[in-house]
């Protein structure tokens, strides 16, 4: 399978998918499919979601597979949280 490369920045890349996600996306998914990811053609804006990023990522890349992929966790701005989680401490 050829490699696809970036064709745009990192800053244009998270600009373009946050706003379709904001604009097509959201409102029709996330309901249903809090904490699922979704992965976003950022040129096309087809778009799957799943469970599993990677049942995600190979299906839309079966239907697209020069897909430009933005991906994010519904009902988060964020695919991934690195460092410490900080909780209210209930007393």
């Amino acid at each position: 399978m050829p490699v696809s490369h970036p064709r745009f920045s990192k800053e244009e890349f998270a600009r373009r998918g946050d706003e379709i996600y904001e604009r097509d996306i959201r409102l029709r998914i996330e309901a249903d499919n809090e904490g699922k990811y979704v992965v976003i053609d950022i040129e096309t804006g087809d778009y799957e979601v799943d469970a599993d990023e990677l049942g995600a990522s190979d299906r839309l890349l079966s239907r697209r597979p020069d897909a430009q992929m933005w991906m994010r966790r519904v009902g988060s701005r964020y695919t991934r949280r690195f460092g410490p989680r900080f909780r209210s401490v209930e007393t």
